[in-house]
């Protein structure tokens, strides 16, 4: 299994509309990119947001990070939402957990 971490900064205020317009645009592409595991959107403070995709190969995380990209750059900066840093590695350890 591979990973993306990413980090971006947003506008003052706005990490809950780049959280609205991420879940309502970016998450339904990401779905169809074949591989994906999951994919997961953190509120980190200080109007920053940080996201982690999980995906069964390196193939499909770095399809799925060339979508990131592209889509991010056409739909987030009208939100003031900018990429701070972006990286990509193999899963040392995963575990999903019954709720």
């Amino acid at each position: 299994m591979h990973a993306t971490l990413r980090r971006l900064r947003c506008a003052p205020g706005k990490a809950s509309d780049v959280a609205d317009l991420i879940e309502a645009e970016y998450v339904p592409q990401l779905k169809d990119v074949d591989g994906v595991v999951s994919y997961t959107l953190v509120d980190i403070g200080e109007d920053e947001i940080s996201s982690l995709g999980v995906f069964e190969s390196e193939a499909s995380a770095t399809t799925a990070n060339e979508l990131a990209v592209a889509w991010a750059k056409d739909r987030l900066a009208s939100l003031g939402a900018a990429p701070l840093d972006a990286s990509q590695g193999v899963v040392l350890v995963h575990h999903l957990f019954d709720s």
